[in-house]
């Protein structure tokens, strides 16, 4: 049931529900945990065993008087995931909402398409273990729980997946990935549950990469709504697509302000 709020933002009544969002310490999935916290859902916060922000980013939303959980765990190692996964539903007691965020750059600078003697094996071997084999191992491991519910996965792509070269072609690669396994995901886990994701083009959050002020800029005055994305833009569509979007399955939504028109 939803309703508009005077900021004009849907508001949901997810009492009863549960969710994992993964690589939730900051940005994107902190942002996601928390609206869906503060709309009456449990959720499962996940973040690297050793990031210190996770623990933290748990006691804030307990502190707000909401329903948060710790999942400390890796999603780009076997085993490690499926054993988050199976923890943070264990202490829920349910899952209605996997929110497949996780994800990295796997480095530090922009690397130019041209510049095909940045991209090693050690780059391919990082994004692929976390972006793209992370999504499937946690889908994976919350399909039977998911299809109990009859529940949703939504996952993070980019548009550096669809066609924009993003900070190196080995992440654009697996996010294309990602596009291309929510169709698949969403024919394989159906009619139980539905499978999304969102293409977010440029982002205010903590993230790895350093744009520099004239990137950033020229993301602001190439889109055509003048502002970069913020966590909250994007988690107010993921939590749409995990609620309240019923006929939605198998698309990939871009949110980037019109960048990419």
């Amino acid at each position: 049931m939803t309703s508009l709020s005077a900021a004009n933002k849907l508001r949901y009544d997810l009492s009863g529900k549960a969710a994992l969002v993964t690589g939730a310490a900051s940005g994107i999935g902190l942002a996601t945990a928390t609206m869906l916290a503060r709309n009456g859902c449990a959720v499962a916060v996940n973040f690297l065993p050793d990031d210190p922000r996770g623990p933290e980013a748990v006691a804030n939303l307990r502190q707000e008087g909401l329903n948060a959980v710790e999942a400390p765990g890796h999603v780009g190692r076997a085993g490690d995931c499926e054993a988050m996964v199976e923890a943070a539903i264990g202490r829920l007691g349910r899952l209605d909402l996997l929110v497949n965020n996780a994800g990295t750059p796997g480095v530090t600078e922009v690397v130019e398409p041209k510049r095909l003697d940045l991209i090693t094996e050690e780059l391919w071997e990082t994004v692929l273990q976390t972006n793209l084999l992370g999504v499937f191992r946690c889908s994976k491991a919350a399909a039977p729980w998911l299809k109990e519910s009859r529940g949703a996965i939504v996952s993070v792509a980019s548009i550096a997946g669809i066609h924009s070269a993003g900070s190196s072609l080995a992440y654009g690669a697996t996010k294309a990935g990602v596009v291309n396994l929510t169709v698949n995901l969403a024919r394989g886990l159906a009619p139980e549950v539905r499978v999304n994701a969102i293409a977010p083009g440029a982002v205010d959050s903590s993230w790895q990469i350093a744009w520099g002020e004239e990137r950033r800029q020229q993301s602001i005055d190439k889109a055509a709504l003048k502002r970069r994305c913020t966590p909250d833009d994007l988690a107010e569509v993921i939590v749409f697509l995990g609620f309240g979007a019923s006929m939605i399955t198998g698309q990939t939504v871009v949110v980037d302000g019109g960048l990419t028109l």
